[in-house]
């Protein structure tokens, strides 16, 4: 396992584990994310792990940029994937089309399939969570299977409301504010990602996995009644993973 150490300021180091985006890289990133946080390092402030890299800030009056590039290269060295792995994978309810879902049909048009085909494919698979990034909260996720051909759109989006679902190919994310995009909006989610009324205000984390769940409108206002008030409880559950990445 190899990887690459560019300097990001006087306070951080981007470990960079390939140019690609697949989870055999993403991997990567997260066994050093986790290591890092199992096995904490005093000089270490936050890592924030992303498609390819973990981006590695530090105290520099407790430890210097070479020897924190030593300790990275140490500890990517010692590192070694487990047989398997249990995943957590969160159930998010989307209201499909509509509203907020504006543009469903285009979408359909263009992979020549009807709407209800094109919600059962974008429901029927787990997507995985590369990273969080954009706004606070923001999963960034794709699914490995019967990936759709959409791309963004020609004119971006000024604004977009919070809780869109939305998707460009085999990607699809999750806007936790209101926010510009230029993504193809299908569907709305009531669930909050990101609550700092709470101790941990992000709802997803990177490296989990996500399950759309399609809901009608009286299932969806229901939901978004007990979110308003921060009662809603996401049902999560796990699931064992191949040790062999799938790209």
């Amino acid at each position: 396992m190899s990887a690459k150490f560019l300097i990001a300021g006087d306070q951080a180091i981007s470990v960079q584990f390939g140019e690609t985006i697949c989870m055999e890289t993403n991997r990567q990133v997260m066994m050093l994310h986790h290591n890092l946080q199992e096995y904490p390092h005093p000089g270490i402030l936050e890592t924030v792990p992303s498609y390819s890299s973990l981006m590695v800030h530090y105290h520099p009056e407790i430890v210097g940029c070479q020897t924190m590039k030593t300790l990275l290269a140490e500890r990517i060295s010692q590192m070694k994937e487990a047989a398997a792995a249990m995943a957590t994978v969160t159930e998010i309810p989307v209201l499909y089309g509509g509203e907020y879902g504006m543009d469903l049909e285009a979408c359909a048009r263009q992979e020549n399939i009807s709407t209800e085909e094109l919600i059962r494919i974008h429901a029927g698979h787990d997507y995985y969570i590369y990273m969080l990034g954009f706004a606070p909260g923001h999963p960034y996720t794709a699914r490995f299977a019967e990936p759709f051909t959409c791309k963004r759109l020609a004119t971006p989006r000024a604004r977009l409301v919070g809780g869109s679902v939305v998707i460009v190919e085999n990607l699809s994310n999750i806007l936790p504010f209101d926010q510009p995009c230029g993504w193809n909006s299908i569907g709305h989610t009531p669930v909050k990602l990101c609550d700092y009324q709470k101790e941990f205000p992000f709802l997803l984390k990177a490296g989990e996995w996500i399950r759309f769940i399609p809901v009608d409108e009286k299932e969806y206002q229901a939901i978004k009644k007990q979110a308003d008030q921060g009662q809603y409880q996401v049902r999560r559950h796990q699931k064992e993973m191949e040790s062999k990445a799938v790209k």
